[in-house]
């Protein structure tokens, strides 16, 4: 049986962009390398798209839209077309996820399940949606009939970051491709290469040439020059609050294009003494924290335990923390794996050297460990008597990190977790069912879950409040990102 370290070393990744249903180099012929933080290996080539190489990809998916080679197909055919799209995902499963692996450096066993088994379900699920989708007929007098219809939005410019490659690109291609649109992905300069592979896997499934193109490149470069393109009708972006205002800024600037956000997160997660099961919220705390290495946006980085368990609730989670040590992303057994990078392992150790400078008590962890390897790993961390005025407790870190804050009344916690321009996830463990909705009522965020962390499925809607971003990616309400609302209104009397 071969295994992934034999797949890996034969693997030879085409960092070439893809537009118009071709694989091809920036016209200015400009490449960077792609390391993989597991091991600092060079994967390969790849394409450094700019501003000329937008201009082409936005063309070729305005020439698509308006022969509606995809748009004029009826929701069935879409349909029938993505189904396709996600059954070769599956079959390509393995290829996939180790370029997700060697890409980004989560572990092998994730990649497989949750990163190609969730976007292969995305893209699945919007095609089977689209054709059960109904229009409406206003309640308008007698002498006239309005009709009220969504159409696709024209060409939408999806930016995807670097933590979640293949699952964020599906948030936004699948309803966007399911609507009729055609899309311009560009992905982290970070992560690009499966993003490039489901292009090839799209066009083998029917999506037409010039329907989905991908541009790999940095932000400041092909990034900006989406935003900023006078032929994009809407942009979706996921990353950080930073660049989202930007982005929002340039679609301002250009042809007030749509812009559509899901930004930073720093997500507390509140356990009340009378927390009905201590053991599920101590793994439920230490798991979502350390998961893809702390790499998501909505980790619960800031955990407020009642004063009262706080050194139970400690004690227990202490236990837990060796599981989560740095592994061979490429080991089946490997539950945490490598930073994305040098500059992000750098940030990360930047913020455990703040807590240390601030006050916070380092429990667990805190330095960087298989050095040898030359990819980029640090152990979990876990800091105790951590202040919410901290840096580390209200700027988000996107590493393995998490911040213990004790309180004594459940309205102060609540208090404190709103104080924090993100409003993306939160929690609280309570027994008491009216203080469990009293709570979450309280808390300012797109998702609040209760007595559990983590629970996901492609029919709820994934967004924030304040500076997480406005919109939502999944279910249904994504589908309003991404068309346009027509009344027509027909005189009949």
């Amino acid at each position: 049986m071969t295994t992934w370290h034999e797949r890996a070393a034969a693997l030879q990744a085409d960092g070439r962009a893809f537009i118009g249903g071709e694989r091809v180099w920036a016209k200015s012929e400009q490449q960077f390398d792609n390391l993989s933080p597991v091991d600092g290996r060079k994967l390969g080539m790849v394409a450094r798209c700019d501003g000329a190489d937008v201009d082409i990809a936005v063309a070729a998916a305005r020439a698509a839209f308006e022969d509606r080679r995809w748009a004029g197909k009826s929701p069935a055919q879409r349909k029938r077309v993505l189904i396709k799209f996600a059954d070769l995902m599956q079959k390509y499963g393995q290829e996939l996820a180790l370029l997700e692996t060697l890409d980004m450096g989560k572990p092998i066993k994730y990649s497989q399940t949750v990163d190609v088994g969730g976007a292969a379900n995305c893209i699945r699920w919007y095609g089977e949606a689209i054709d059960k989708i109904y229009d409406e007929i206003a309640p308008t007098p007698s002498n006239s009939l309005a009709l009220i219809t969504r159409e696709p939005v024209g060409v939408v410019a999806a930016i995807v970051p670097w933590n979640y490659p293949m699952l964020m690109a599906s948030w936004k291609i699948a309803p966007a491709l399911a609507a009729g649109n055609s899309v311009v992905l560009k992905p982290s300069e970070k992560s690009p290469l499966t993003a490039l592979r489901l292009a090839e896997i799209a066009l083998e499934a029917g999506v037409p040439p010039g329907v989905f193109n991908v541009l790999p490149g940095f932000g400041h470069e092909a990034g900006a020059a989406l935003a900023l393109h006078m032929d994009v009708d809407c942009i979706g972006f996921t990353g950080s609050t930073r660049v989202g205002k930007q982005i929002m800024q340039m679609a301002g600037q250009s042809n007030l294009k749509r812009a559509w956000t899901e930004l930073g997160g720093k997500s507390a997660n509140i356990v009340c003494a009378d927390c009905p099961d201590l053991d599920a919220a101590v793994e439920a705390a230490i798991g979502s924290i350390f998961f893809n290495q702390g790499e998501s946006c909505n980790a619960p980085s800031r955990l407020f335990v009642e004063a009262s368990i706080k050194d139970r609730f400690i004690e227990k989670a202490l236990a837990l923390v060796p599981n989560y040590a740095p592994g061979d992303p490429l080991d089946d057994s490997t539950i945490m794996g490598a930073i994305v990078d040098a500059t992000q392992l750098k940030t990360v150790m930047g913020y455990i050297e703040s807590g240390h400078a601030d006050g916070a008590r380092l429990l667990a962890g805190g330095k960087q460990v298989r050095t040898e390897t030359g990819g980029y790993y640090v152990e979990p961390t876990l800091f105790d008597q951590v202040d919410s005025n901290m840096k580390i407790a209200r700027e988000e870190i996107f590493g393995p990190v998490l911040s213990v804050l004790s309180f004594t009344d459940v309205q102060d916690a609540v208090r404190q977790a709103n104080d924090t321009p993100y409003g993306l996830h939160a929690a609280v463990w309570t027994a008491d069912l009216s203080k469990a909705i009293q709570t979450s009522r309280a808390l300012r965020a797109g998702t609040v879950h209760v007595n559990q962390y983590d629970g996901d499925d492609i029919t709820v809607p994934f967004g924030g409040y304040k500076q997480s971003g406005n919109g939502r990616d999944k279910s249904l309400h994504a589908f309003d990102k991404y068309t346009e609302l027509k009344t027509t209104w027909i005189q009949v009397g």
